[in-house]
């Protein structure tokens, strides 16, 4: 029996498995650094599939490390798991883990014989946190040769544009006052974010069509009836690349600097680590067309779809080889960060998404093994 003939098999023994643990990290969403129960049922599960499973690396209780094989060519797959705030699971993310689980699964069996080392690297706080980021920085893909992984949309797009993002905290500082009494002896923080949000509406005339600047209030105020002394927004730019979007953040900021200036209101910001955009690596992309296609998959021209957002394994990207292709759910008008999205990740077309994303990436790794030309210049990077 070939390599991908018994990795299919293994997936087909584990899609029960694999369906239930999707099903079951959508059905109890936790965000960001808080995904303790996701991190135990993927590192219980992949325990029982035989991998050797360290959790809570790299000083991050809810990250993890899964191994499996000895040979030279050492491969990693990710696992996402954190949703967001009030829709849960509506980026998908109950999928990626369950597709990363079941292609290392497959990997697994074949992986001495291949030549490969396989490690599910469990990646928490995808939406916002910059997980990827940390454990990158920390040393977690440090001997790693190559990095895969799926992520749900509508479409099935082999190398999606994933721009630079940097996202941000806003905090304005003013003076309280009775706004009938005396409203000339209060600093309006409220009016300095206003002027602010005013400013960037005026910059969007500005600035290239790929890019993005958006944010929302968190703090605009107690009463109507008192000077606001504190307000606050989070807010993100993106552009098509990291150096781009540095730039772009610096004409931004100077829109918060005048709400500032204008109320005397002083302004305090913090700055997150910013995503880097997705340098999907060729042949690696080209042999997941293949393998998905050989699937039943068909996809959508990524020129048609346009930007898709932004995503932390775009840093691991600048490092490391990696693809993060997308698949497809058909669930049209619903996208990503909706709940009828949500909604779509645990029907048929979610649990398909699951199976083949498992298939597929395996696939491709095997094929990355037997490819002597990718092959060699996987290994000769390290």
């Amino acid at each position: 029996m070939d390599a991908k003939t018994t990795a299919r098999k293994r997936i087909e023994e584990l899609q029960g498995e694999l369906i239930a643990l999707s099903h079951r990290i959508h059905a109890h969403p936790e965000l960001g650094f808080q995904e303790v129960q996701a991190a135990a049922w993927l590192t219980d599960a992949l325990s029982g599939m035989g991998f050797q499973v360290t959790a809570g690396v790299y000083d991050l209780p809810t990250a993890f490390m899964a191994r499996a094989g000895h040979g030279p060519l050492h491969v990693a797959l990710c696992a996402e798991y954190d949703a967001l705030p009030s829709i849960g699971h509506a980026c998908g993310h109950n999928i990626i883990a369950a597709a990363s689980v079941g292609a290392g699964a497959a990997l697994a069996r074949v992986a001495d014989q291949l030549g490969l080392t396989v490690t599910v690297i469990g990646t928490p706080a995808e939406e916002g946190g910059a997980g990827k980021v940390l454990l990158l920085e920390r040393g977690a893909f440090d001997g790693i040769h190559a990095v895969a992984m799926v992520h749900p949309t509508p479409w099935d797009l082999v190398e999606p544009e994933l721009i630079s993002s940097r996202r941000f905290e806003v905090e304005y500082t003013g003076k309280g006052a009775h706004a009938a009494m005396a409203p000339e002896v209060g600093i309006n923080a409220a009016d300095a974010l206003t002027l602010a949000q005013v400013a960037l509406g005026l910059l969007r005339q500005h600035i290239r069509p790929t890019d993005r600047m958006h944010g929302i209030v968190t703090n605009g105020g107690e009463a109507a009836n008192i000077i606001p002394a504190h307000a606050a927004g989070s807010f993100i730019v993106r552009s098509r690349t990291l150096e781009g979007s540095e730039a772009l953040y610096e004409r931004v900021e100077r829109c918060f600097q005048a709400g500032s200036l204008a109320t005397g209101a002083t302004l305090e910001i913090k700055k997150h680590k910013p995503y880097a955009e997705v340098r999907h690596d060729p042949d690696l992309a080209a042999h997941y067309r293949r393998n998905a296609e050989a699937l039943g998959r068909v996809f959508s021209d990524p020129s048609v779809v346009g930007t898709l957002g932004s995503t932390d394994i775009g840093n691991v990207s600048r490092v490391v080889p990696t693809i993060q292709p997308m698949i497809g759910l058909g669930c049209l008008p619903a996208v990503n960060h909706q709940p009828e999205f949500a909604a779509a990740c645990v029907g048929e077309a979610g649990d398909r998404a699951v199976l083949d994303g498992a298939t597929a990436l395996a696939w491709t790794l095997i094929d990355a093994a037997g490819d002597p030309s990718l092959r060699g210049r996987l290994l000769q990077r390290l």
